[in-house]
C-alpha cells in the first residue's frame, strides 16, 4: 500500500490496511463509537496519524442530511447595526460548529425572494432573514421547507419563528428620556411614509405616544422624513429642522447613523449638544461610544437576538412540527453625553 504520491489522500481502506482491521472498525473509531477496544482504537489512531488521514466531511454530511451551513440575509451590510448583528450570529453559530453564509438583499423584494427560493438542496441547513420588502403573504407562499427565522419588524405572527424588539416601547423610552431632562420641543428624524417601512412606523408611534403622555405637542414640522437611514440623511433632516420657525431643543433619531449626521450638522450651525440640543439615537453601534459628544441611544440586545435566532434553527432541525414562535428581545437606554449623561453611562430602561 502506497499513499505517499503527490496529491494522494488516505482513505478508510488505507487506514484499515495499515492498522490490520476492517473498514467498519476504522469508521467506528472515526465516528467516536464506544464499542471498540482500547488497544484497537490506539492501533487505528496510530494509522490515522501516520497516514495523515482526514475524514471526508462533505460525504459524511451528505449521509447525515446536514451541511452544517446556515445563511444570514440582511438588508445592508454596511450599516453598522447589521454588521454587529452578523458578528453575533457568526459567534453563536460557531458554538454549534456551523458556518454562516452572508447575503445582502438591499431591502429589495426580488432579492429577498431569491434568498427564500434560490438556496436549495443540501447547501444550507437553515436561513435567518431580515425582510424589508416581503410581507406575511409572500412568506406564506414559500414552499421551501428549509428552517427559517425572521428578524426585524416587517412580519409579525407570520409563518416562521421571529425575533424582534418592542419598537414602540423603546421609542417611547427614548422620547420619555428627553421629556425627563426638561426638553419640550422634541423632534423625530426617520419617519418613512412607505407602507413597508414598519420599523419607522412603530418608532414614530412610540415617539408620538410619549409626547401625548407628557402633554407635549407633536408638530408635523418636527417630524423629518428620510429616504434612507444613513449619516447624510440625518444631516439633511437636521438642517431642515433647524430652519423651521421654532426649531427643536431635542431630537430622537431612529438610528445611530442618522444621529451622528445630526450631531455633525448641529456642530456646523454652532448648536451646542446637549446644552442647546439633546440628541438620542438607536442601535448602540460602536461609533456612538466614540463620537463627540458620545451618543445616548437605544441599545437592542444584539447578542440575545442572534442567540435566539440560532437556537430556533437548531430546534427546527430536530423537530419542525411546532407552531412558529415569537420572541421579543430586551433593550436598554444607554444615556451618554449627547443628552447630558456621562460617557458610557448605561442605565437600564424598560425592556420588552
Amino acid at each position: 500500500m502506497d499513499t505517499g504520491a503527490p496529491g494522494s489522500r488516505a482513505s478508510l481502506k488505507h487506514v484499515a490496511e495499515r492498522a490490520g482491521v476492517s473498514v467498519k472498525t476504522v469508521s467506528n473509531v472515526v465516528n467516536g463509537y464506544l464499542h471498540v477496544t482500547a488497544s484497537t482504537r490506539a492501533r487505528v489512531q496510530q494509522a490515522i496519524d501516520e497516514l495523515n488521514y482526514r475524514p471526508n466531511l462533505a460525504a459524511r454530511q451528505l449521509r447525515q442530511g446536514r451541511s452544517d451551513v446556515i445563511a444570514l440575509a440582511l438588508p445592508e451590510l454596511d450599516l453598522p447595526y447589521f454588521a454587529e448583528l452578523a458578528r453575533s450570529v457568526i459567534k453563536c453559530a460557531e458554538e454549534k460548529g456551523w458556518t454562516v453564509l452572508i447575503d445582502q438583499t438591499d431591502g429589495l423584494a426580488e432579492r429577498e425572494q431569491l434568498v427564500l427560493d434560490g438556496i436549495r438542496g443540501r447547501l444550507i441547513d437553515g436561513l435567518i432573514l431580515s425582510p424589508i420588502a416581503l410581507g406575511a403573504a409572500e412568506l406564506e407562499r414559500r414552499r421551501d421547507t428549509t428552517p427559517l427565522v425572521l428578524l426585524g419588524e416587517r412580519v409579525f405572527d407570520g409563518p416562521a419563528d421571529h425575533v424582534a424588539i418592542d419598537n414602540v416601547a423603546a421609542a417611547r423610552a427614548a422620547t420619555a428620556h428627553l421629556v425627563d431632562i426638561g426638553r419640550t420641543r422634541i423632534a423625530a428624524i426617520g419617519a418613512q411614509p412607505r407602507p413597508s417601512s414598519e420599523t419607522a412606523h412603530l418608532r414614530l408611534r412610540g415617539y408620538q405616544e410619549a409626547l401625548a403622555e407628557a402633554g407635549l405637542p407633536a408638530r408635523p414640522e418636527w417630524v423629518a422624513e428620510v429616504d434612507q437611514y444613513h449619516r447624510a440623511d440625518g444631516a439633511a433632516a437636521m438642517r431642515r429642522l433647524l430652519d423651521v420657525p421654532e426649531p427643536p431643543d431635542a431630537v430622537f433619531c431612529f438610528n445611530d447613523l442618522m444621529a451622528l449626521g445630526a450631531l455633525r450638522e448641529a456642530h456646523n450651525h454652532g448648536i451646542r449638544v446637549p446644552e442647546d440640543l439633546a440628541v438620542v439615537g438607536w442601535d448602540d453601534i460602536e461609533d456612538g461610544r466614540y463620537s463627540t459628544p458620545t451618543l445616548t441611544t437605544i441599545s437592542p440586545d444584539k447578542q440575545k437576538i442572534a442567540s435566539v435566532a440560532v437556537e430556533f434553527l437548531a430546534a427546527r432541525l430536530v423537530s419542525g412540527s411546532e407552531p412558529p414562535h415569537e420572541v421579543t428581545a430586551p433593550f436598554t437606554l444607554a444615556v451618554r453625553e449627547s443628552s447630558g449623561g456621562r460617557r458610557d453611562r448605561a442605565p437600564a430602561a424598560a425592556s420588552a
